[in-house]
Order: C-alpha cells, then structure tokens, then sequence
C-alpha cells in the first residue's frame, strides 16, 4: 500500500468557508486537487482521518477520489492576497493531504437519489466504524459522479485522538450519532453489510493500513507518545473496533427502528 506524493504549484480557490479552508489546487503532474491542510483546524489528526477512513472506504469497495501526499514549499504562497489564507499556507509548509478533484461532481441529496439499501447499509456501517459524525442531511459529504456515488471528506472520522483518552472504551461502544445519518432511513440491510465487511477488514490490512501514516504527522505537543506509540494505538483502536463491530451494527438498527 503506498500513496503518490505530488508537489504543489498553484493554489486556485478555497473551497468553502470555515475553519479548514479546503483548497482547489493544481500539482506538478498537471492535475487538480481538494487540498487538506497541516495548519488548519484540527492540523495533521484530521489528515490522518482522512486518509485512514478514505483508504479503508476504499478497501471496502466505494468509489473514493485517489489520495495523495501534497508537498507545499516554504516559498509557496508568498503572493497570496489574502492574509487568512497566507497565514495557512505558511502554516502548512511540508506534507499535507490531497484528493483528485472530481470536475462536475454534485453534492447528493437524497432527496433528488433514492441509492440501493445494501448500498446504504454499507455506508452507515462504514460510518458507524470510523465513528464518522460529519454524514448527515446537513452535509452529506458523498458525491454524485458520472451517476455513481462518490464518498469525500472523512476529516472528522476517528473523534476519539481529539482527547486521546479513554480510546479503548470508544474501541468498543456503540455510534450513537448514527441516529443522525443520512442514509440510516434507506439502510435496510444492515446485517447483510456487516456481514461481507467483516470477512474483508483483517489486522494485516490495518496495521499496514497505520503504517502509511507519516511519521511528520506523528509527533504531538499534546500527547507524551513516540511516532510509533501513536501507530499503535490507531491499529488497536480500528482491530478492537471491528472485533467488537457487532455493538455499533446493533446501535445502527435499533436506531433505523425508530426511523421506520
């Protein structure tokens, strides 16, 4: 398992407003990219959520924008007009997170796609696994794409590393934002999901899943932890997690009962 590293050459817009500042960028392999930044908001722990849930949605057969590690040189964005932006640039300078801008992709909207349920039901499970709180009506975070569905944004999966305490405790509880999901109404095969994601997620594919994460990435102010202590923990935190994955999957259609 290995990502490209590309260099970037041109920031060309922020995405949309807020605290993380998403950018549109190009690479000096002439392609564009949503650019995930080092400096903003929640810094290297939501990269690392990011590429942990991308790679295992991934794994687990969704369609999900290619990943890459995105060089920014210290020089780059000098010229930038913008202050707020400048100082995040400068703040990002090193290693940041980048994923293939899908041109002409729409947001979904479940009331304009009525998606299969065991296509559903794979998502809430996938969701309900990363402990994903960002997949609701509000902001589904999935696209539309040449008429398929694309999965983005898993920046705020894995909420447990905010805290970095109690984390085997949140190994094994349930989701209870699962109750919020967007697709929960639609997920009427639940089991089914959880039965072929479970035969496919193994500790082979975790741990070198883990191992894919910077060591850049790895070295916390807020956390008394060596690089490979940190590894560590994501991988027994996702093992433990999937061992115990029937306590989330009995979370999801309990709350799916209330909904319907």
């Amino acid at each position: 398992m290995e990502l490209r590293t590309v260099n970037v050459t041109r920031y060309m817009m922020p995405l949309r407003e807020g605290g993380s500042l998403p950018a549109l960028a190009e690479a000096d392999d002439e392609l564009k990219y949503v650019l995930k930044f080092r400096g903003a908001g929640h810094g290297v722990k939501a990269l690392i959520a990011e590429l942990i849930g991308g790679e295992i949605a991934r794994k687990l057969g969704f369609l999900v924008p290619e990943l890459v590690f995105a060089e920014l040189d210290e020089a780059f964005g000098r010229s930038e007009g913008d202050e707020e932006i400048q100082d995040l640039l400068k703040a990002s300078q090193g290693l940041n997170l980048g994923l293939h801008f899908l041109s002409g992709a729409i947001t979904y909207d479940p009331a304009a796609y009525q998606l299969d349920s065991l296509l559903a039901s794979k998502v809430v499970w996938l969701d309900s696994y990363l402990t994903n709180i960002d997949r609701t009506v509000k902001n589904t975070n999935m696209l539309m794409w040449h008429k398929e569905l694309w999965l983005i944004d898993h920046g705020a999966t894995l909420f447990f590393h905010h805290s970095w305490d109690n984390w085997e405790k949140h190994a094994i509880s349930p989701f209870q934002f699962v109750k919020e999901h967007v697709l929960l109404p639609q997920a009427s095969k639940l089991t089914e999901a959880h039965n072929q994601f479970t035969s496919i997620l193994n500790d082979e594919f975790l741990k070198e899943l883990v191992n894919l994460i910077p060591e850049d990435w790895l070295h916390w102010d807020d956390v008394d932890s060596t690089p490979e202590e940190i590894r560590e923990v994501y991988f027994q935190f996702l093992s433990r997690r999937l061992a115990h994955s029937g306590v989330f999957l009995k979370e999801a259609e309990n709350a799916r009962k209330v909904l319907v």
